[in-house]
Formats: structure tokens, sequence, C-alpha cells
């Protein structure tokens, strides 16, 4: 059964870039489409696919890309998000710091690796905690900028909670500068979004206070 695009996440200016095919084949076929490719990839560089250590790799790889680091590019992988009321009349910011993420650079598809900072005040709802992690997971599994990626998951934030009151910070290492390239195992890239009340310099401190 083929998949419907899920117009929040490509219809509008934050989209990932894809096919308006990019769900006309299943999961399944695309991974079998992917372990031949990936085999023809080994095979160009000199490497034998049938050695015992490598025979097998096609498919791993294939598995991977679907259904892990990539699973993020199908709208069916996104999660079920459930609002609570904020019966306890919490109107202050809430934070959730130092979420992982594990996220693959759409330029040389090697890892982004670090963490994200978000906050939100309430207007009338809850999130329950273990979703915010979930939504930038959702976010970090597809080919990625850390720009549209920082903005992806504000944007979400404020549509599931009907406040523009949101902030994300992402602070990130990047493989394409590090392993490769200029090799500089230092630099970290930050990212930032501030919506609402965030607009607000005496808002942003207190937040970058609390990261700290």
């Amino acid at each position: 059964m083929q998949n419907t695009l899920d117009k929040s996440n490509v219809d509008n200016e934050l989209a990932t870039p894809l096919n308006k095919d990019a769900f006309k084949e299943t999961d399944t076929v695309k991974k079998e489409k992917i372990a031949v490719l990936f085999k023809e990839i080994m095979t160009v560089m000199g490497l034998d696919c049938t050695d015992d250590s490598l025979k097998d790799t096609p498919n791993r790889v294939a598995k991977m890309y679907i259904d892990e680091i990539f699973s993020g590019l199908n709208p069916k992988n996104k999660p079920s998000i459930s609002l609570f009321e904020n019966k306890y009349q919490y109107n202050q910011m809430l934070i959730e710091k130092d979420i992982t993420l594990y996220s693959t650079c759409e330029h040389h598809f090697v890892p982004i690796i670090g963490k994200v900072h978000i906050a939100y005040i309430s207007s009338g709802q809850v999130i329950g905690l273990s979703k915010l992690n979930r939504i930038v997971q959702y976010y970090a599994q597809r080919p990625q900028v850390q720009e549209r990626l920082t903005n992806q998951i504000a944007n979400d934030l404020k549509t599931i909670l009907k406040t523009d009151s949101v902030a994300v910070v992402i602070k990130a290492k990047h493989l394409c500068v590090a392993s490769r390239g200029i090799k500089d195992t230092a630099s970290e890239t930050l990212t930032c979004y501030y919506g609402g009340a965030f607009k607000n310099e005496n808002k942003i401190i207190e937040f970058q206070n609390y990261l700290k």
C-alpha cells in the first residue's frame, strides 16, 4: 500500500528535499534495490563481496538505511504525540536539555553527533517528555543540514503545542569537518531557534543560563 506524503513535513519551506514518488515503493523493495546498488559500489572500490566478512554488508547497509538512520524520511514513522492539560498551571519555561543527536550530513553522508536543548512555555497543554526526544529523533533520522533540522524541530513543536513560545538549540560535531577535508576535530556547530516569548532578550539569557 502506497504511503501518503505528510504535508507538514514535505510541502513547506522547511521540507527535506524529496521526490514526488518518494513513497511509491515499499520499504522491502527499497532495501532490495539498495543492497544491489551498494554491492556494486563495494565492487567498484575493489572489495571482494564473496568474502565471509563482506558478503552480507550490502543487506546490512540497506536495512540500516531504511529501518534506522534514514527512517525519518517516511511520514509513517512520525511519532504519535499525546498532550495533557496543564492542570498545574505551570506557566514558566519547561526545558529538556542534552537530548542525544545522531544525524547524517546530506552533503557527504557522514554522521552529525551532538546535543539538542528544547524549551517551551505552555499555552494550555503539555507534552510527554519522552516525546520531545522522539521528535528530535524523527527529524534527525534523515539526511540533514543542521539549520534545517533546528527549524523542523521548532516548527513541529509550535504546531503540536499551539504556541510560538518555543526555543531549540543544537550543538553538534560534523564528521564531514572532523574526519575529512579540514579534519578539525575541535570545532562544533551551534544553531538556535527562538520564537514567541523567547524572542525577549531576558528569556533567552534565562534559557541559556539553564543550559550551562
